[in-house]
Order: C-alpha cells, then sequence, then structure tokens
C-alpha cells in the first residue's frame, strides 16, 4: 500500500474516526501475508463474520482463516474482551427500571455466546446496578444453580435484589421446564432471605424473554 493509505498513518494524520472498520482492524493485525494485505485480510473477516459474530469467535475458530495464526487471532479476541469489560464498567451503578433495560443491556455480550452462560446481576435498594457475576457455564439444571450460588454473591455485594439471566444458542429465547423450575426455586429462596429475585431473563440472537413480564 502506498504511505497514504496505510491504515496507522491515516490515523496519525486523521484521527481514528476518520477510518473505516476494515482499517481499524488491520491496525490491530498489525500486518498481512505475500498472497494479501492486512486490509484485504482484515476486509475478508468482516465479509464474512461481520463485527458480531467476529466478537464471538474463538482462537480455535479464528486461527482456522487464511492468514490469521496464533498471535492475531488473540489479538482480536483480547479486542473484543477489553471492549466487553468497558462496557461491563459503564453500566455499574445504571438505573434498572424494566426488563428491556436489561436485555439491551446484555444482549450485544450474551447473544452469540456458543455456549449458556447464567449470570446475577446484583441490585441496591434503589434498584442501581452493584456488579454482575457468572454463575455457571454449561447446560443449566437446578443441580447447577444451586441458589446458595445466586444468593451468596447478593450477600458478599450487601445486594437489595437479583435479577437473573441466561442465554439460549438456538436463538429463541423460550423458556424450557427447567429454566421455568429453576426460576421458582431462586424465587423462594429470594423471599427465605429477604432478597428478592425481580426477574429471570433469557437472551436469544436478537430477543428475549421476561419472567417478571410474562409469568409463567
Amino acid at each position: 500500500m502506498s504511505a497514504e493509505n496505510r491504515p496507522r498513518e491515516r490515523l496519525e494524520l486523521e484521527g481514528a474516526a476518520a477510518l473505516s472498520t476494515a482499517e481499524l482492524l488491520a491496525i490491530i493485525l498489525k500486518s498481512g501475508t505475500k498472497k494479501e494485505n492486512v486490509l484485504e485480510i482484515s476486509n475478508k473477516l468482516l465479509s464474512k463474520y461481520g463485527l458480531d459474530k467476529l466478537a464471538a469467535c474463538s482462537v480455535i475458530e479464528l486461527m482456522a482463516e487464511y492468514g490469521i495464526g496464533r498471535a492475531k487471532a488473540c489479538q482480536i479476541v483480547a479486542l473484543f474482551e477489553l471492549h466487553r469489560r468497558f462496557e461491563a464498567k459503564e453500566k455499574q451503578h445504571a438505573l434498572i427500571t424494566s426488563a428491556k433495560e436489561v436485555a439491551l443491556l446484555y444482549l450485544p455480550r450474551m447473544a452469540h455466546l456458543p455456549q449458556e452462560h447464567f449470570l446475577a446481576v446484583y441490585l441496591d435498594s434503589k434498584n442501581r446496578m452493584i456488579c454482575d457475576q457468572t454463575i455457571t457455564i454449561g447446560i443449566l439444571n437446578a443441580s447447577l444453580i444451586h441458589p446458595r450460588e445466586v444468593f451468596h454473591g447478593a450477600i458478599k455485594n450487601l445486594a437489595h435484589a437479583v435479577i437473573v439471566l441466561h442465554n439460549h444458542p438456538s436463538g429463541d429465547p423460550a423458556p424450557s421446564a427447567e429454566d421455568i423450575r429453576i426460576t421458582r426455586i431462586l424465587e423462594k429462596t429470594g423471599e427465605l432471605m429477604d432478597i428478592k429475585l425481580i426477574d429471570h431473563i433469557i437472551i436469544g440472537r436478537n430477543s428475549w424473554w421476561s419472567w417478571r413480564e410474562q409469568r409463567v
């Protein structure tokens, strides 16, 4: 590439906002191959996956792509993980007033996960977010989602209430019978401990389901 078209030089002269998504990714990847320059590799990745799916790719998946070795794959995964952590930091202490607000906060983080992740979100007495915690990863059942794990975090963080979430990798957020059973167990435990279970939200591909709003 000519000097004026190189992403790094353009960033220095024009600022990051002037660069395309492919150019920004090319700066992260640093170099291309003998057959393709780094910008061509970046464009190919974005054409195949788009940003959303690229953000959910594992190191192994990325290494299967031409021009992406272990180092570049790790750089991409680390980039998106930093972004997720920044978003998580930004939403701390956010005021929660509806299931929709929670779902929209977590859809970008959970919609493309290849396994089920079960999270607890802890709230203070004014329904502001204190923090969240991953309780388990894998197929959900009541033996894995023990109330002790969920409410231990609530006690540790002096939470007044809890919202739990998990994703369905199939993309369909409709609850299973086991999802409902887990929710009822957690609700009863919360009543005993005087730490209210406000909602159980299931994240699908582009949609979500709220136990509080649907109330089975």
